[in-house]
C-alpha cells in the first residue's frame, strides 16, 4: 500500500453535530468511536459555518425533543450543503408527525436513540464511505471540458484545439452554429484566455436593436446629434477599446450598416454620429451567426467584402444532437450550478430521464437543455428528476421480433408475391414453391392471405 493511502486511512474522520442541548453530543463522545472527531453546534447558522470551514465532514442532526428545528431552514441546510447527513432520532419519531417525511428524505441514514456503539460505527462508516466517493465523481465532472465549457466528445475536443490556435492570433473570428449552441460562451472564452483578457468584453445582439438605433449603438453619438440626444454617448465599438466586441447575429445587421462596419474594420477608426472627428480604436471583433452567411452573400443580403473581413478565423459549433455523449455531463453541470434554486428534496436524475435526454434531438440545443433542467429542478416533487419533470417523450426500447414472427412475415411475403405473379393460380404457385396444393391452402388459411 502507498504511504498516501495509509495516511488517509489513519486520518481522523470528522462530523458536525447539530444538537441544541448537548445531551446527544455527550452520548456520542462516550461511545469512544475510533478515529472519529465531532464538533457540536446548537444553531443551523453555526452548522452552516462549520460545514463551510470543514467541507469534508459529515453532518448529524439530533431530534431528541429538546428543540423543534425550523423545518424550512433545516431543509435548506440539508439541500444546499454538499454533505452526507445522518439523523439521530428518539424512538418513535420516524413514525411521528413531529418530523415530516419530506424532511426525512434528505437524510442518507438514521439512528434511533439510545446510541449503540456497534450500530453507530456501522452507520457512520457507511456514510463516510459514500462521502469519500463524491470528490472523485465531482473531479470527473470538473475535468469534463476546457475554457469553461463542458464536453469531451470528439467534436468538442476539435473546438478546444481550434480555440487554442485562435488565442494566439489577434484577428477577427466568425462563430457559426445553430441557436443555443453556446456561441457567446466561446467568444467569452477567447476573450478571457487571450492577451486582451484585461480589457472589456462588450456584447451586442445585432438582431435585437431597431435599425434606426444600430449606428448610434455601434459608433456612439454627440450631444444634439438628433432629437433626444441630450448628451454624448460612447458606442459599443469605442467601449470595447483594448478588448473584444462580440457582434451576435451579425447576419441580421442591416445592409446599409454593413458598409460602416466594414470601414471600421479596415481603418480601425470610428466617427460618432453628429461628429466629424475620427477616433482611433483597438478592438478585436468576434461575430456570430446562426444563418448561412455564404448563402446570404449569394442572395445579396450580406456584403461579400464584409464576410471576408469577419471570416478570417472560423469556428462552427456542433448541435447538441451531434454530441449526445456530452448530454449527461452537461445535465449534471447545469444541475450542480442551479442546485441553490432546486426544490430541497431533488438530488439528481433518474436513469429513465437520462435515457430520454440522450434520445431527444434538442432543437433548442444547450439553451433548451438548461431551460428544461432548471424548470424541472424547481417544479419536481420527486427525489430524482423524471422524464415527465423534464417534459420529454419517454425513451422507447426497440421491440425485437421473435423468430416465429420473422418466419411468418417472410412466408406471407413470399406466398403473396408468388400468387400475384401467377394470377392467384394456386396449383402453379404450389408447383413453383415446391409444396402440395393442400399444404399451400393450409398456409394461406393460417397466414390469413386473401385470394
Amino acid at each position: 500500500m502507498s504511504a498516501g493511502y495509509l495516511a488517509r486511512l489513519a486520518a481522523p474522520r470528522r462530523g458536525v453535530l447539530l444538537d441544541c442541548g448537548g445531551r446527544i453530543y455527550s452520548a456520542l463522545e462516550t461511545l469512544g468511536l475510533e478515529r472519529w472527531e465531532f464538533q457540536m453546534v446548537s444553531t443551523i447558522d453555526a452548522a452552516r459555518r462549520a460545514l463551510r470551514q470543514d467541507p469534508g465532514a459529515i453532518g448529524l442532526v439530533a431530534f431528541d425533543g429538546c428543540q423543534a428545528w425550523p423545518q424550512a431552514e433545516l431543509e435548506m441546510l440539508l439541500a444546499r450543503s454538499d454533505v452526507e447527513w445522518v439523523a439521530l432520532l428518539e424512538e418513535g419519531l420516524l413514525r411521528s408527525e413531529r418530523v415530516s417525511p419530506e424532511l426525512l428524505r434528505n437524510f442518507n441514514d438514521f439512528h434511533s436513540l439510545p446510541l449503540d456503539r456497534e450500530r453507530m460505527a456501522m452507520t457512520l462508516g457507511h456514510v463516510h464511505g459514500k462521502a469519500a466517493l463524491l470528490p472523485r465523481a465531482k473531479t470527473a465532472f470538473s475535468a469534463a471540458g476546457d475554457f469553461g465549457m463542458t464536453g469531451r466528445s470528439e467534436c468538442m475536443r476539435l473546438i478546444y484545439r481550434q480555440i487554442e490556435k485562435v488565442l494566439g492570433v489577434d484577428a477577427p473570428v466568425l462563430i457559426g452554429g445553430e441557436s443555443g449552441t453556446g456561441k457567446e460562451l466561446v467568444a467569452r472564452a477567447i476573450h478571457q484566455h487571450s492577451l486582451r483578457a484585461a480589457g472589456p468584453f462588450v456584447a451586442m445582439n445585432c438582431g435585437a436593436i431597431a435599425p434606426n438605433l444600430i449606428q448610434s449603438e455601434l459608433f456612439g453619438h454627440e450631444r444634439g446629434a438628433f432629437t433626444g440626444a441630450a448628451q454624448r454617448k460612447i458606442g459599443n465599438i469605442e467601449a470595447a477599446n483594448d478588448g473584444v466586441l462580440f457582434l451576435d447575429e451579425i447576419g441580421d445587421l442591416p445592409l446599409e450598416m454593413q458598409a460602416n462596419l466594414l470601414r471600421f474594420l479596415q481603418e480601425k477608426t470610428i466617427t460618432r454620429v453628429g461628429s466629424t472627428e475620427r477616433v482611433k480604436v483597438n478592438v478585436r471583433v468576434i461575430a456570430a451567426t446562426h444563418v448561412d452567411l455564404q448563402r446570404a452573400v449569394a442572395d445579396g443580403r450580406f456584403r461579400q467584402d464584409l464576410y471576408y473581413r469577419l471570416n478570417v478565423l472560423n469556428l462552427t459549433l456542433p448541435a447538441l444532437r451531434e454530441r449526445r455523449e456530452d448530454i449527461p455531463l452537461l445535465a449534471q453541470t447545469i444541475f450542480d450550478e442551479q442546485r441553490v434554486h432546486a426544490s430541497p428534496q431533488v438530488k439528481g436524475f433518474s436513469s429513465a430521464a437520462l435515457r430520454a435526454m440522450m434520445d431527444y434531438d434538442w432543437p433548442g440545443n444547450v439553451r433548451e437543455l438548461i431551460n428544461r433542467v432548471q424548470r424541472a429542478m424547481i417544479m419536481s416533487e420527486s427525489r430524482l428528476l423524471s422524464v415527465a419533470d423534464l417534459g420529454l417523450p419517454a425513451a422507447v426500447d426497440p421491440v425485437t421480433p421473435t423468430l416465429e414472427e420473422i418466419r411468418t412475415n417472410v412466408e406471407r411475403e413470399v406466398i403473396e408475391t408468388s400468387l400475384k405473379k401467377h394470377g392467384n393460380n394456386v396449383s402453379e404457385t404450389a408447383r413453383r414453391l415446391g409444396v402440395s396444393r393442400v399444404t399451400l391452402y393450409r398456409m394461406i388459411d393460417r397466414l390469413k392471405i386473401v385470394l
